[in-house]
């Protein structure tokens, strides 16, 4: 997903910033009044519509206001969410899942699996233009309906009754059940979606919640909000907070004041923050399976010469970028998969797929290249804008990026454009930009999330680098050579190579999150891949 990406990438990869503040729990409802985190955030939240949010705010605001057949808890284990049971044939091809009867929507109805249906039916809508309904790849017909080839109501999920569901695959899709859990397969309540239309999902109070928590306060551009207690939640016995109040601080400096004043519980730090304070006992680093890296707009002429990629990639020293930039516990990106993600016989992805090339630092080699390159397109200069969020983070990294290219490179004017999340997402999806800081932490562990991205129909590869050899590889990988898990990683190893021997696209770095947290605050679960942050059994002690 991407990062505020996280930078989630999110992601993210800016990603999401937290923050949390509150005490005691009783039973009392003065006590319970008392079970409230004040919780900051990088960026602002771009959208609640599950069918159309991409990045990792959205993402966890929906996963703790909504729920699908999973929850992801500690370490992703799959634990029961709406489905109470499920049935899978012997051939692993069809997936049967029995629905609890005491769930409903915060508004009291009923929440059925014609919910999920209709919620599924919309995301691979082509009219509906999901980003993410590639996920649905494997599930029957749902690639056919994508390109507009098929009806919708020809995929292959179907209400058997209220609570029974049906869903048929077309492939083995080895990661199945973990996108189970994830947002972009939560369910809608077409009635509230058919009822707001344009604005569904564009506030809080054009939205109807299925989760722990339900949002209220959220007007679609203000930097505040909150999650309060679903009365409606299944199992709202399990559920200690009363409210999460959400406040966008973009400034470390800002939050860390705050952190320390006890108006927050938790604060993400800036570098030299992270470097004075590593030793606190309330001190963390959350590593995170998320690459930010610059995404190169290749439908300009210069972008589409290799040697220019190139150039700009090696003249970056990642070394001194996580050393002294970030400081935050952020190491050199391996390749476009993130270390510790996944691994085969014992091997991470990182250490079979050979893309150092795609990844190391030479100013010599940097020099060289852009020589030729510029030689190539005949002429002697070269100026574009990077584009990246407007976070201290963000801002620090654009600016060190801009000057190891210009100290490096002869003939090159690189000016940055600083915006808000919410735009940058918006100029990249539209091809707005020339180079942009982007990044994307993983929606679930496995490296296809990652390497999926750069295939030339993907709807979010925005730099529209395009590399036959590379499609099949990926087609293969979901395809042909699903069943086998040799192959299948044979497959993503080597489309990894390609994209860094291509420099389709400069990875900088794997992000981490340098964090205080307070003591007393408990029970808040953190995955670094899929959404991050899970609040349902979180508390104040």
């Amino acid at each position: 997903m991407k990062i505020q990406k996280k930078f989630s990438l999110g992601m993210a990869v800016a990603a999401c910033s937290l923050i949390l503040v509150a005490c005691g729990k009783s039973s009392s409802s003065s006590s319970s009044s008392k079970q409230v985190i004040n919780w900051s955030e990088a960026s602002e939240l771009p959208s609640m519509d599950i069918s159309k949010a991409t990045d990792t705010i959205s993402f966890d605001m929906l996963n703790n206001t909504n729920e699908g057949l999973y929850r992801l808890g500690k370490n992703s284990k799959i634990e029961p969410g709406i489905a109470k049971s499920t049935k899978i044939s012997n051939n692993g091809m069809t997936y049967t899942f029995t629905l609890r009867k005491d769930a409903k929507w915060s508004n009291g109805e009923k929440l059925t699996a014609k919910d999920f249906v209709y919620s599924w039916q919309r995301t691979v809508n082509p009219k509906t233009a999901s980003e993410y309904a590639y996920l649905f790849s494997g599930i029957k017909n749902a690639d056919d309906i994508v390109a507009g080839k098929k009806a919708v109501s020809t995929l292959g999920i179907k209400a058997q009754g209220n609570y029974k569901l049906v869903v048929t695959l077309e492939k083995k899709v080895p990661y199945f059940k973990l996108l189970m859990g994830f947002p972009s397969f939560f369910p809608q309540n077409k009635s509230i979606v058919t009822k707001y239309g344009s604005k569904y999902g564009t506030a809080s109070k054009y939205m109807v919640y299925s989760g722990p928590f339900e949002m209220t306060g959220w007007t679609g551009s203000n930097l505040s909000w909150t999650l309060k207690k679903n009365s409606d939640y299944w199992d709202k016995k399990n559920v200690k907070l009363s409210a999460i109040n959400f406040k966008v601080n973009k400034s470390t400096t800002t939050s860390y004041n705050l952190y320390q004043s006890g108006k927050l519980d938790e604060t993400l730090l800036g570098s030299e923050q992270a470097k004075q304070l590593s030793s606190s006992k309330e001190f963390t680093a959350r590593s995170g399976a998320r690459i930010n890296y610059l995404e190169f707009n290749q439908t300009q002429k210069v972008f589409q010469n290799k040697k220019i990629r190139q150039a700009i990639s090696l003249a970056i020293n990642r070394k001194q970028l996580v050393k002294k930039v970030l400081g935050d516990g952020s190491i050199v990106a391996p390749g476009i998969v993130s270390k510790g993600l996944a691994s085969y016989n014992g091997k991470d992805f990182t250490q079979d797929a050979k893309t150092y090339d795609g990844v190391k630092s030479d100013k010599a080699e940097a020099k060289k290249l852009w020589a030729e390159g510029l030689k190539e397109l005949g002429t002697s200069s070269v100026q574009f804008t990077l584009l990246a969020d407007d976070t201290d983070a963000a801002k620090d990294v654009s600016a060190y990026i801009q000057s190891q290219l210009e100290e490096t490179l002869s003939g090159i004017k690189v000016s940055v454009n600083n915006v808000p999340f919410k735009t940058r997402l918006s100029k990249s999806q539209n091809g707005q930009f020339d180079v942009v800081l982007s990044g994307w932490g993983a929606d679930f562990s496995d490296p296809i999330s990652f390497v999926d991205l750069f295939t030339s129909d993907n709807s979010y590869n925005n730099g529209k680098w395009s590399n036959s050899e590379y499609d099949s590889l990926i087609s293969a990988s979901k395809d042909k050579d699903a069943g086998s898990t040799a192959k299948r990683w044979s497959d993503m190893v080597e489309a990894s190579e390609v994209l860094m021997k291509e420099q389709g696209v400069a990875p900088l770095y794997q992000q981490s999150q340098a964090t205080l947290v307070k003591s007393k605050v408990k029970g808040v679960i953190y995955n670094s891949a899929g959404v991050n942050f899970n609040f349902k059994d979180a508390y104040v002690k």
